[in-house]
């Protein structure tokens, strides 16, 4: 795959094809290689992972739009793989502002990117529901002006901001289906039941987030319960955080080292960067 749309045609057919696919999320150059080598078919940002690369922690204005879509050029250009995008809010409020993010993600080179109902402000944090919808059809129609098939994924926030109202977000979903959405995203849910419900509640893909999910789900369990796509978000970042701190612990508070035996080798990380 050498064009963006090539790569946007492959990305979408991943979606219609029977049973789910993993998407795991690099948040830089090197692991986009990394997991490129090991054989998945897609990959997709992680505003956790890129924002903790910077010395951040995620959330509302942590990193510039300006960051995010370099971050997302850097990730394209390591990979021959279609990546999707982690858009936050689009950077704005009004729906055709938001939309605008769309355009400059896909000018960055991803084929797929998401907008969320998330609004940055803890005293509302999740956008009434008419304005909700309005932005994702704004970000639907500037999808559907680019010159390939930009994936357009709609997250419903609630379950990550403390309203845990299925009904709401259900409700959500399906108007983000109607407003133009490729791919329905309500990160949060946990338990096999609550992820069927609302998979048999839409009929665009769904996409789970495993960082937030029951880890001893597998994904044939989840392809049966109707998901699509599958996710870690952060995860993969906070995995690799948590050995180096692991590791900072054990020189800072006992000189040792015993940590190094779990290393990958020089010589197997060339071999992986090599095939990439």
């Amino acid at each position: 795959m050498n064009t963006q749309a090539q790569k946007a045609a492959a990305f979408r057919a991943l979606h219609g094809r029977d049973g789910a696919f993993i998407i795991p999320n690099p948040w830089d150059a090197g692991t986009a290689r990394l997991l490129t080598a090991l054989g998945f078919e897609a990959l997709a940002t992680t505003s956790l992972g890129f924002a903790n690369t910077l010395g951040r922690a995620d959330g509302s204005g942590a990193v510039s739009r300006a960051e995010v879509l370099a971050n997302c050029a850097e990730i394209v250009g390591a990979t021959h793989l279609p990546v999707s995008a982690d858009l936050e809010n689009c950077y704005a409020h009004e729906p055709r502002a938001a939309a605008e993010m769309i355009r400059l993600a896909a000018e960055a080179g991803v084929v797929g990117g998401s907008i969320e109902d998330a609004t940055g402000d803890a005293q509302q944090p999740i956008y009434d529901f008419d304005l909700a919808v309005e932005r994702v059809h704004a970000a639907a129609e500037m999808a559907r002006s680019l010159p390939f098939p930009f994936t357009l994924t709609a997250r419903a926030e609630n379950f990550l901001h403390g309203r845990r109202d299925l009904d709401d977000t259900i409700r959500r979903l399906q108007a983000f289906e109607r407003a133009g959405a490729d791919v329905l995203y309500a990160p949060g849910l946990r338990d096999l039941a609550t992820i069927a419900t609302v998979a048999s509640s839409v009929t665009k893909p769904l996409n789970v987030v495993m960082s937030a999910a029951d880890p001893t789900l597998t994904a044939a369990q989840l392809a049966k319960a109707g998901v699509k796509r599958i996710s870690v978000g952060g995860a993969l970042s906070r995995l690799a955080l948590a050995s180096f701190l692991r590791a900072a612990h054990e020189m800072k508070e006992q000189g040792r080292f015993t940590w190094i035996a779990d290393t990958v080798s020089a010589k197997e990380l060339k071999r992986l960067f090599d095939a990439s």
